[in-house]
């Protein structure tokens, strides 16, 4: 098959025939549409990375399912890492607050708050960058997102903070 050759046009038709499959196996698991179709471009861009693994024997679709499921249980255990760690800080900022000004704790809850009203990935995103200080790169190969993909769900977050803020402070 051209496209465990690397034929970039086999790979235009892989995704032609298969996308819509792919997608609606991650929006069933997932059930948020930007997370989605996320997953689902993680899934191409994982079959195209690992093409030289495809056995032309199977069915592509097959193939694609079985890296649709890898890529949303990452997906999965990515949320529940993400409400672990938000869990955890949240017990931690409280540990703090007896040892904090009372308004500097509270300025950490409601961004701490804010942060978990995010959908995944934004909310690790966002905690990966601005927590954790990691630049970007770091953060969609930690990850295993395009770097625009991390951009994008960067960009989105901090809007939905924004919001969200501007109408606690209102």
């Amino acid at each position: 098959m051209q496209f465990a050759a690397g034929d970039p046009s086999a790979m235009h038709e892989v995704y032609r025939r298969h996308a819509a499959l792919v997608f609606s196996l991650c929006m069933a698991s997932l059930r948020h549409r930007q997370d989605a179709e996320d997953a689902t471009q993680q899934v191409f861009t994982r079959a195209w990375r690992s093409r030289e693994t495809y056995d032309v024997s199977r069915p592509t679709g097959a193939w694609l399912t079985g890296i649709t499921r890898r890529v949303v249980a990452d997906t999965l255990s990515a949320r529940e890492r993400q409400r672990q760690n938000a869990e955890a800080t949240a017990n931690e900022l409280v540990r703090q607050e007896a040892s904090q000004p009372t308004d500097v704790v509270v300025d950490r809850l409601v961004v701490q708050q804010t942060l978990e009203q995010l959908e995944p990935p934004q909310d690790e995103i966002l905690r990966l960058a601005y927590t954790n200080d990691l630049p970007l790169k770091s953060i969609a190969e930690r990850l295993g997102m395009p770097l625009g993909t991390v951009k994008s769900h960067v960009h989105r977050g901090l809007a939905r903070m924004r919001e969200r803020l501007e109408v606690h402070d209102g």
